[in-house]
């Protein structure tokens, strides 16, 4: 669904649904669940809702979680490159003696 509503900003709930082997009003509740989440914003005029893909949610999700993982994997990278680079200097201090 977000695919299709980005793809057309401003497409009805009737355009969406057409898209779906399921009835309007089962549509129209997914899209109450991602407008919960404002992922869709929607706008009303008379009886037809257009919908627009909002994409600050997911926006903000990729920020917070890939910044904490890429710390944290780029710590442990650190830690192996350290690791690796003493067992080589190990290993050619040995073979040196």
């Amino acid at each position: 669904m977000l695919d299709l509503v980005m793809s057309a900003p401003g497409m009805s709930v009737k355009a969406l649904a057409s898209h779906f082997d399921i009835s309007r009003i089962a549509v129209l509740k997914h899209v109450r669940v991602l407008e919960e989440t404002e992922l869709i914003l929607s706008r009303k005029s008379g009886r037809t809702r257009s919908l627009f893909f909002n994409p600050i949610p997911i926006q903000q999700l990729h920020d917070r979680w890939t910044t904490k993982y890429s710390a944290f994997w780029s710590e442990r990278l650190v830690d192996i490159k350290s690791r690796v680079e003493a067992r080589a200097s190990e290993q050619k201090d040995h073979k040196s003696a």
